[in-house]
């Protein structure tokens, strides 16, 4: 059975019976949809403010229900997500098309956060996962959220529109995605969309993180033909060292943009649980 909660509901009940139970009986809801399977753990999907959604429920859940948020491409090279289910954070996914991170998909993921901790007990500081474009939806949203951030896990994450997929630098960019994108973000014509000062890279989005001093980690092959590595997170890196904020990276020599992830995924869950826990 599908559910969909619209963001009217939403408020009625963030603001009424369920943030009543969070804080007063610790009631949790039940996760909407029937039960199925992803990887051996339990996997539920359902329809929220229009959009497909996923969550997959660790066997033993750790203390304070942690919980990795991917933007992008569920399912890609899941190396991470996997060992973070085994550690019991849970997964999760809200599909909002291939909409490059663009006001609207921050909307419907304001309601899909809203939703995992106020209705269902999941941790207020999130795992944000970018995967290649996914970089664009979780800079954007942790910039606007930097409170309810834990880190920031890029993977070959696009880091400035310009470079992908405008296609502007060494890259070839991708002319569809360019196209859309213009139009998703409601750009008048290519030069606004090249004037576009809130990329990933950008001061604005990087002075809100490091003032909460939000840890990030990106995941990066140095041969990246999609997303080079010069253009994206080189320039994030530099940046964000020089607003005092903190920032790790695994280089991948002779990688490409695939595969992403790590066959070790070790590095990144210890780095993860060390941003969410201080371990």
């Amino acid at each position: 059975m599908k559910l969909d909660l619209t963001a009217a509901h939403l408020l009625m009940v963030t603001g009424g019976i369920c943030a009543g139970a969070r804080e007063g009986a610790g009631e949790i809801a039940p996760w909407p949809g029937e039960a199925g399977e992803y990887h051996g753990y339990e996997r539920h999907d359902f329809t929220l403010d229009g959009c497909a959604c996923t969550v997959v429920l660790p066997t033993a859940a750790l203390p304070g229900r942690p919980w990795i948020w991917r933007a992008e491409f569920f399912d890609a090279f899941p190396q991470i997500d996997l060992a973070l289910l085994k550690e019991g954070f849970h997964l999760a996914y809200m599909n909002v098309g291939n909409t490059f991170g663009c006001p609207s998909a921050m909307a419907h993921f304001d309601v899909f956060y809203e939703t995992l901790v106020n209705r269902h007990g999941l941790m207020e500081r999130v795992v944000l996962e970018g995967l290649s474009r996914g970089g664009l939806y979780v800079y954007h949203w942790g910039a606007s959220h930097p409170d309810k951030v834990a880190c920031i896990l890029g993977d070959n994450p696009v880091c400035d529109i310009k470079s992908w997929p405008a296609g502007k630098g060494r890259a070839p960019g991708s002319p569809n995605d360019w196209k859309k994108l213009i139009a998703d973000y409601g750009f008048r014509d290519e030069a606004e969309a090249l004037a576009y000062d809130r990329n990933p890279l950008d001061w604005a989005i990087l002075k809100p993180l490091a003032e909460r001093r939000v840890p990030l980690l990106h995941i990066c092959g140095d041969a990246d033909e999609a997303v080079p590595y010069e253009e994206n997170t080189a320039i994030l890196r530099e940046r964000y060292e020089q607003l005092g904020g903190p920032i790790t990276v695994i280089i991948k020599p002779g990688q490409k943009h695939h595969p992403h992830g790590l066959e070790d995924p070790a590095p990144a869950v210890a780095f993860i649980r060390k941003a969410v826990y201080g371990e």
